[in-house]
């Protein structure tokens, strides 16, 4: 057992034990469910209805920690709704589209009233009745309205509650975690600092500028009711990482985990020393059981996804608002006003209308290649004894283009595979469904680029419109080439003959001889932050419709590329290599340029990766005829 998990169980095991007088309970017990078992369940879903607590049961029949005495966590927020909660929700999205995630988006929108502490399972009905009460006591004094001011540093963005408000509710926050301390033996602290409500935190100094513009399109006088609520949550895995499983996994072995479309999984990334590349250690939060899973089945979700709702108290001010005037109301952004009317051109300048004259910058992985499948002896396994090509397996491609050197160049310049081939198209294929415009393709040198740019056209019908720019500057870092030399890449000359759809007429921002055997990383990141510059000041925008540029390189181009061009810090050297492992083939980011800021942002591809599991190699003779 971790140390942590020990001191969560000395912390619980000696308190005693309460009462519970739920009507909920009874019936669980009538079914055979030991109590302490059956008040567990009914905690982990709010206490709402005995189906819930009953397929929770079954959910978790397998679950190793089922008889544990951790009690969950409790917080008390207070919580917006109606018109106000809807342009938050938008401020939350459009901020995660154009600057990435922050440390808000873990929660959802909120005032902190009482932070997280513990009740234990039997006692957390009264918390209930104590919120009832302490709000029933606090209804008529409840601000008919809040007033929300905006505040902005490099590194925090949010609305402060004004002072003659905010007092009200610190004593409705104090008269709770009183009683609750006193009724329900909880250690409550009640939230006493500045009231607010946090838009974003731990956000890039750089994206401060777009964060404000957004926030000032919130009016914090739309009309809203607010609601106090009490959510919990599992204690053992508050500083975990959250995913949400994209796809059913069966596991193939006894210590892999099951999970199902929609399943939350918990994984502590101190404990990952023991999973193979690609997969990761996880606790389900449907099953409570643990085990290895594949992390491409994935997506990162937020902390808040886990939370379950118990209670809530609503204020009802409606019949003591009163009616606002005619007069837009102001937003203070750092105690200076700004009128909605401007902050509307704000939004003018954001909106879809607009987006058709940005360009944006598609930098992809390429496609899977023969090596990734067949391993370093790949050639060996498809030449005959004169050093004939011949097809050893379906996967590998029908021929090899013509090189005037021999065969023997592309063991360090593999082409892809079949599969990597119909990785390519059906890529393009998506891109083309979405009515993505690409107006411009660079490819790195290296021969499966090459592919997989070609058959991307190919599935957007551009083959022969538009053609592929070979820029050498795009080629990998060569610290991570095995032969420890720059490949002989095919020439351009021999990739026309090979009928790929080359611009001839272009010349590299890095000529092949530029490259250096096995370069620094920072040497790496300035390449790749030079070649981005050149490409983006090379390919204008045609006409009033502003193209994709489609960069096809490799894993490692990904992070520099994007990064360099959005003005983000390079990675840490130190994690690269465990960051480029987890690209996957046709892996992609998408940059869209921000003309009116002069700048570039990360957003959702316009299309989704593809993922697939993996076909062995198969040997009928010795897998159905041997005994």
């Amino acid at each position: 057992m971790a140390v942590a998990e020990a001191q969560l169980y000395a912390k619980v095991s000696n308190k005693p034990r309460g009462r519970s007088t739920s009507a909920l309970l009874e019936p669980l017990l009538a079914k055979g469910f030991p109590a302490h078992i059956a008040q567990k369940a009914l905690v982990a879903t709010g206490q709402k209805t005995i189906e819930d607590a009953v397929k929770w049961l079954h959910s978790h029949c397998n679950d190793p920690s089922l008889d544990d005495p951790i009690p969950q966590e409790y917080a008390l927020y207070l919580c917006p709704r109606g018109r106000l909660h809807s342009r938050l929700q938008d401020f939350w999205r459009d901020s995660k589209r154009q600057c990435g995630k922050n440390r808000a988006h873990e929660v959802f929108p909120h005032v902190t009233l009482c932070d997280f502490f513990t009740c234990e399972d039997q006692k957390v009905e009264l918390l209930y009745d104590i919120l009832k009460q302490v709000g029933d006591r606090f209804s008529q004094r409840f601000p008919p309205s809040i007033s929300l001011t905006l505040h902005a540093s490099p590194s925090y963005l949010g609305f402060f509650i004004d002072d003659s408000q905010a007092n009200v509710l610190k004593e409705f926050a104090v008269a709770f975690s009183s009683e609750a301390s006193a009724l329900a033996d909880c250690h409550v602290k009640p939230s006493l600092k500045q009231f607010h409500l946090t838009l974003a935190h731990r956000f890039y100094p750089h994206h401060q500028k777009t964060l404000e513009q957004l926030a000032k399109c919130i009016n914090p006088g739309e009309p809203c009711q607010w609601v106090a609520a009490l959510y919990s949550r599992d204690m053992r895995f508050v500083h975990y990482q959250r995913l949400r499983a994209l796809f059913q996994y069966k596991p193939q072995n006894i210590d892999e985990l099951m999970i199902s479309a929609g399943d939350l999984i918990y994984v502590d990334p101190r404990q990952q020393s023991d999973a193979s590349e690609g997969w990761v250690i996880g606790t389900s939060h449907r099953t409570g059981c643990r085990g290895f899973l594949p992390e491409n089945y994935t997506e990162k979700a937020h902390e808040s996804d886990t939370w379950v709702k118990h209670r809530e108290y609503i204020f009802d001010t409606a019949s003591r608002s009163f009616t606002k005037t005619e007069k837009e109301p102001n937003v203070k952004l750092n105690g200076e006003a700004q009128n909605l009317s401007m902050l509307r051109s704000v939004t003018n300048v954001l909106s879809p209308q607009n987006a058709a004259l940005r360009r944006g910058v598609l930098v992809m992985c390429h496609g899977e290649r023969l090596d990734q499948v067949f391993g370093k002896s790949w050639l060996q396994q498809c030449l005959t004894a004169d050093g004939k090509y011949y097809r050893a397996d379906l996967n590998f491609p029908s021929s090899l283009p013509r090189q005037k050197d021999s065969m023997k160049q592309f063991e360090c310049d593999p082409p892809l595979s079949c599969c990597g081939i119909f990785q390519s198209r059906l890529t393009g294929e998506a891109l083309l469904d979405q009515e993505v415009t690409v107006s411009y393709v660079y490819s790195s040198p290296a021969l499966r680029c090459v592919q997989t740019a070609q058959h991307i056209l190919q599935g957007l019908k551009l083959n022969q419109k538009v053609r592929i720019r070979v820029e050498p500057g795009l080629f990998e870092w060569t610290k991570w080439e095995a032969s420890r030399a720059i490949p002989n890449f095919m020439t351009v000359a021999e990739l026309v003959e090979a009928s790929y759809d080359i611009d001839t007429s272009y010349r590299g921002n890095f000529p092949l001889s530029s490259l250096v055997p096995s370069e620094s990383y920072e040497d790496y990141v300035n390449r790749s932050s030079a070649v981005i510059k050149h490409i983006i000041s090379a390919c204008p925008c045609k006409g009033r419709v502003s193209g994709v540029i489609l960069i096809v390189g490799h894993g490692s181009s990904l992070a520099p590329l994007t990064r360099a061009l959005t003005g983000l810090p390079s990675r840490d050297s130190r994690d690269f290599a465990q960051m480029v492992q987890k690209i996957p083939s046709l892996g992609m980011c998408f940059c869209e340029e921000q003309k009116e800021e002069n700048k570039w942002q990360m957003v959702n591809p316009p299309v989704k990766t593809l993922t697939h599991g993996a076909n062995a190699a198969f040997n009928w003779r010795n897998t159905i005829m041997e005994d």
